[in-house]
């Protein structure tokens, strides 16, 4: 066998290794997410928690997705107005209350709702409802607020690119939770939307992904097949042919 053909079988197995591989592991990682899916419906059907339940759990990370049914009080002079969020393709705030829990000393960082912003008048605040009351919020455990990019130092105010819950209850003085929020749930109220993305984890991308991969390495088979042992194929069939006494 010549050295190109040597080196034509080895490239084709290596690409064949590496693709299947591949294909494997886009396999594995929605396997992964399937799992993570489960979990996320498996919490969601648990009992809704307590202020005081939610305090004695540990690790508190384990809580997240669990619903939620907290008695309090909103801390309204420390809402917080994070920019340039969406929701139903529209740019505005999410606003996020404090909220003094009614069964313990913690405080709860709730994500109540998206609001619009008024772009003729950056720094004014939307018209958000704040009862002065107790309330009752029901919602779900949730990560703290996702992060966008901001250049530069930090902002600080009631209107901010980004919170980060140790930083914030440094800054207060509140007994915050740092582990966990509360995205708030229900009907639109208090001039707040609350229409949150669903969560998508991505499971047909991985199966897509993954028979692409496979489907490479069926066609580096093939083109190998085609280009390289088909010839040998005709060449053994023509000597044959030429031994053949006349």
């Amino acid at each position: 066998m010549s050295l190109r053909r040597v080196v034509a079988a080895v490239a084709a197995v290596a690409a064949v290794v590496v693709t299947l591989s591949l294909g494997r592991w886009q396999l594995d990682r929605a396997a992964q997410k399937e799992a993570l899916a489960q979990s996320i419906q498996t919490q969601g059907r648990k009992l809704a928690l307590t202020g005081s339940e939610i305090l004695q759990a540990s690790p508190r990370d384990a809580l997240v997705h669990r619903t939620v049914r907290l008695q309090g009080r909103w801390l309204s002079d420390r809402t917080i107005y994070l920019d340039n969020r969406q929701m139903q393709g529209r740019v505005g705030f999410f606003v996020l209350t404090p909220l003094q829990l009614s069964d313990s000393p913690a405080v709860v960082l709730v994500q109540r709702g998206w609001a619009p912003r008024n772009f003729e008048n950056r720094s004014a605040l939307p018209a958000v409802q704040t009862p002065s009351e107790s309330v009752v919020v029901e919602g779900r455990m949730a990560p703290p607020p996702s992060k966008l990019y901001e250049p530069g130092t930090s902002s600080t105010g009631a209107i901010r690119q980004n919170l980060d819950l140790t930083q914030f209850r440094e800054e207060t003085g509140l007994p915050l939770l740092t582990e966990l929020s509360v995205v708030q749930t229900g009907a639109a109220s208090d001039g707040l939307l609350r229409e949150w993305p669903e969560i998508n984890l991505g499971v047909d991308k991985h199966y897509g992904y993954a028979a692409q991969w496979f489907a490479l390495a069926a066609l580096v088979v093939v083109l190998y097949a085609w280009f390289q042992l088909r010839p040998l194929l005709f060449v053994s069939k023509d000597s044959h042919v030429s031994r053949q006494p006349e």
